[in-house]
Parts: structure tokens; sequence; C-alpha cells
């Protein structure tokens, strides 16, 4: 099974190459992070011990954050790698001050897993959610790394669980020490299975945005925008166009009843998207242009003095944006899934998104709890719970209380984490 698995890697990697060659930008960006690894690694002193995070992505790097940051504080005499598989995480974080090296992860081939585990050399190493690189788990298993995964699910649907899936399940058993999982049906199936090895400890991420919002500063653009307005502001993150459609669709047809200020923060910034929501919103302003000093957006949708929308044109605000909401409302339900929810549960602000949040524990909890709903097009926020909190103040209060309540009694699973590694 491990022959079949490494030729898997091999065609995969194969297959990132020839779309590299092809113009892909992000295969072109893995390819050549895959060639520096070994600068960055020598970074790394063999005189002092060092303690490895693996995060596929910038939202698990988020999650490994509250982690990484309390370890490195237990420990500064600690050197800390990170490792990225996606550039999403690596061209965002790659200059991680907490860091002492930081990249790509080489693919999971033997060759590369001998030469990336012996240079790097880690004391411990911890994997985020869903990593499971079964020849880089076998190489450290090997050489007596102590190894981790945090904040992992596990679903009966899943290959390990399958009549096909018993060669995967042993590795979890082998090769990890401990593995904390979310909640209590990925544990019972973990102990049903043999696995005795694991903890339920909660998602880090209810720490991570915890901390956010704790540091969050005000916005000079967002209170520029809202100077001297009054009423009901929805800060919509992450959207995709499905999303903004249903909201302009809203919006036009429930005239004051709908908020009469929008901060709405697309999941893609590219040109051909933010011109395509201007057409949606014909009275918006773009952060960029707001943040020149600008008292009106330079684009030719604009027909109003006061911009009633803003559109953000960057990253890496919005999870700092939603402080100024009273309702949110969170992108990705009408494709593959919701985005962060929790970034704005965590200011206490109700959360609404699209049908697509199964897999999401957060969303089912949040909703069971009335501080959250799925929607499933126009008329569910016509006719639904999004009116009914927008013209009544004690639903609007008790929903945000419940986000809060919510937010209070998930938080400390970073020190669940490090209690069971450090005892």
């Amino acid at each position: 099974m491990r022959l079949i698995y490494t030729i898997g890697i091999w065609f995969y990697t194969l297959g990132v190459r020839l779309a590299a060659l092809f113009g892909h930008e992000k295969a072109r960006q893995m390819v050549e992070g895959w060639k520096r690894w070994p600068q960055e690694v020598a970074k790394l002193s063999h005189d002092r011990p060092t303690v490895w995070f693996h995060a596929a992505s910038l939202g698990e790097f988020e999650q490994a954050r509250p982690v990484l940051e309390e370890y490195r504080r237990r420990h500064p005499d600690h050197q800390v790698l990170v490792t990225f598989f996606s550039p999403s995480g690596y061209e965002i974080r790659k200059n991680y001050a907490l860091a002492d090296a930081i990249c790509y992860l080489p693919m999971d081939t033997p060759r590369n897993v001998r030469r990336f585990v012996s240079a790097a050399n880690p004391k411990t190493v911890f994997f985020v959610k869903y990593e499971f690189w079964y020849n880089y788990l076998k190489a450290l298993r090997n050489r007596g790394v102590k190894t981790y995964i945090f904040s992992t699910i596990f679903r009966p649907d899943q290959y390990f669980f399958k009549w096909y899936g018993k060669w995967f399940l042993h590795q979890l058993r082998d090769d990890f020490v401990h593995l904390f999982v979310q909640n209590d049906e990925s544990l019972h199936l973990l102990q049903n299975h043999g696995i005795g090895q694991c903890s339920l400890a909660g998602d880090t991420r209810f720490d991570r945005v915890h901390q956010i919002a704790e540091a969050a500063e005000s916005n000079a653009v967002a209170e520029s925008f809202l100077e001297g307005y009054e009423g009901k502001v929805l800060v919509a993150g992450s959207t995709w166009p499905p999303d903004e459609q249903v909201l302009a669709h809203v919006r036009e047809t429930n005239g004051d009843r709908f908020p009469g200020r929008i901060i709405l923060a697309p999941h893609m910034i590219n040109e051909e998207h933010l011109k395509g929501i201007e057409e949606l919103f014909p009275d918006s302003v773009r952060y960029s242009v707001l943040n020149k000093g600008d008292s009106q957006p330079d684009t030719q949708h604009s027909t109003q003095k006061t911009p009633k929308v803003l559109i953000v044109d960057n990253i890496g605000l919005l999870s700092k944006l939603y402080r100024y909401a009273d309702v949110a409302y969170i992108g990705g339900g009408f494709g593959v899934g919701i985005h962060n929810i929790l970034e704005a549960v965590t200011f206490g602000k109700p959360v609404f998104f699209g049908p697509n949040y199964e897999k999401f524990q957060e969303a089912h909890d949040i909703i069971a709890r009335g501080g959250g709903w799925s929607i499933r097009g126009e008329y569910d926020m016509e006719e639904g719970d999004f009116m009914r909190l927008m013209t009544h103040p004690e639903a609007m209060e008790k929903a945000s209380q419940e986000c809060l309540d919510y937010m209070q009694e998930n938080l400390g699973s970073t020190e669940k984490i490090l209690a069971v590694i450090e005892n």
C-alpha cells in the first residue's frame, strides 16, 4: 500500500510540474518553492532543538498560531520551522516573525523525505487538521521524533474507516504520539478503531480568533466610511459572485429594511471581480480609494456623493472589520463551502451563510444556538430571520449574546494540547 501511495504522490508531483510549464501560477509558485527549501532550512542550527509546524494553507496556519506562539513563549530556546503545502499560505505568511525558517514542504516521496527530515532534524512535529503525509510520518517515527496532530476531525465516511483504508488507519495508530480532535464523534471513531492515544481538545481557531478580537485596533478607513451614520451595518466577508448577487437582490427589493451600510470583503480581489461588484453596487467605493483620502470612488459606476458600500480590495483586514457589523454574512456557502464564521462570532455578531456548511461543526453549533442561520437564496433572507433581526432589537441582542457565549465556552484548546504534550 505504501508503494501505491508513493506512486500517487509521484503522479501528483508530475501534474504540478506540467501545470507550472503551462503557466498555472500556483503550480509555478509551488515548483519554485520546492527548489528553495534547502536554503531556508539551512538557517536552522543543529545546536538548538527544532519544533516543526506544518499547515496546508493559510487557514490551517491560523489554527496553528495559538499553539505555535504559546509553545515558543514557553520554550524560547527552541527554533521554529514552519512549512506550507499551498501558496495561499506560504505567500502570505512567508515573513512570519516568530518562525526561524519558513518554506514549502517538499512532496512526500522517500528521497525528499530523507533529505528534508535529515536537514531539519526536528525534535517535535505538529501537523494541523488534515495533514497526513505517510512517508514523512514513517521517517519521523523511525527517528524517534514526537509527532502530533491537532484540530483534526474524523467522519465515518472517510477512507480511514473503509475496508480499503486499514493501512491508513494503522499509520494513525503507529505514527502519531497523540491525536487531538475537535469533537466527540471523532474521538469515539478513533477509540472504536483501536486508537487510544487521542483526546478531545476542541478547535484552536477559537483561541486564534479570540486573540485577533482582543488585539483588534480601530480602522480609520472603515470609521471614515461610517462617520455620521447611525443605522445597521452589514459586514459581508469572503464573498463570491453568488453571495454578492443574493445580497444585491435583497438589498434592492427591501429598501430601508436592509442595512444602510455594507462593508464587503470579497474572497478574490482581482480587477474583473471588483468591477463585477461595482456593477451590482453602483453606490460603492473601494477601500484603496477611500484610503487615499478621496471622498468619492474613482469609478464610472459611482452615482452618489456618499457611498453606502465599502469594497475591501486588499487582504488581511476582514477579521478586524467584523467589529463594525451589526450582522455578518459569510461567503462560500453557494460554492465549495463557507469560510470562517468564527471571525465574526467572536465579536458577538450573528452570522448568515449559504447552504453548503455541512462539514463545518461551528456552523451547526451556532445554528443550534440561535446565533446563525443558513439561507438557500434571496427568499430566505427576505422572509426569514435576517429581516427579523433587522426589525427586532431584542432578537438581535439575544443572537449576539449566543455568539459570545459560544465563543467563551470553546476557548482553551491550546492549553489542553500543551498540557498533554508537556506532561
